[in-house]
């Protein structure tokens, strides 16, 4: 049976529909029947099947009301899959009853960077992230420094969680296929000390301005002149560049940069 013009994928909300089993089962490893997930644009339900056979419960938010029907269809034979209408950027995850624990999804395009780091800092509950997004956006949350992918979302990503890349996906398995291979990301959250982290990302925002730049030239003026000596006390010279420290070394700093080492 064909599908309605309305139920077609649409570009400018970055749908990709995944329509590989395989694939999807790839992407849900690890969930057992103690799990609660939250999948994040469950499209047609591809996944979304696949998670209502391994966890407990299913939160599905999805902004496309014209999917939905499409959605819903696929998920007749399961009981245990609550579908969320909703932005994905500006839903309220803290209101999901009972909470989450994992993120399993095939994260649209254009929101997966920003939603990534706001349940990263926002949805403590998220101990498990296990998602797909496109491979050049999955090798900037991954990436090692003194690399061309690292940067300030890198640090900022690896300070609340550790990266891998799990598995990459060929175009093929979506519908429209991409024109650029994908990557399932695997994160497990860190514990971090919350005072530590907005200090440190205020300094990694300001330090990554300007990658041609001394990390010292793109700190706030009134930071500029203790700065030598912090980057000395951890083993830098003050010609460094921002991409040479690792991410628990931006802790350091801010810590040596506010005295409170």
């Amino acid at each position: 049976m064909g599908r309605s013009d309305q139920e077609r994928p649409k570009k400018r909300l970055g749908q990709h529909f995944l329509t590989d089993p395989n694939t999807a089962r790839i992407a849900a490893h690890g969930v057992g029947r103690d799990d609660i997930v939250l999948e994040v644009g469950p499209g047609r339900g591809a996944l979304t099947t696949v998670l209502a056979g391994e966890a407990r419960l299913v939160h599905a938010v999805e902004l496309d009301p014209d999917v939905l029907p499409a959605l819903k269809r696929a998920l007749e034979p399961h009981q245990n899959v609550l579908v969320h209408e909703g932005d994905a950027l500006a839903f309220d995850y803290e209101a999901l009853h009972p909470q989450p624990n994992k993120l399993i999804a095939n994260l649209p395009y254009n929101v997966a960077s920003p939603l990534v780091l706001r349940l990263l800092e926002e949805a403590d509950f998220l101990v498990e992230l296990r998602f797909m997004a496109q491979l050049e956006v999955a090798r900037r949350m991954a990436a090692a420094r003194r690399t061309k992918d690292y940067g300030a979302y890198a640090v900022l990503v690896q300070l609340l969680a550790e990266v891998r890349l799990a598995h990459k996906v060929s175009p093929r398995v979506f519908d429209p296929p991409p024109r650029v291979w994908s990557a399932i990301v695997a994160m497990e959250r860190r514990v971090v000390d919350r005072e530590d982290y907005e200090r440190a990302k205020d300094l990694v925002l300001a330090a990554f301005k300007s990658r041609r730049k001394r990390l010292v030239n793109n700190l706030p003026e009134a930071l500029r002149e203790e700065a030598p000596d912090a980057l000395r006390s951890l083993g830098y010279g003050p010609d460094t560049r921002a991409e040479e420290l690792a991410p628990e070394e931006f802790v350091a700093l801010a810590r040596a940069l506010s005295g409170t080492v």
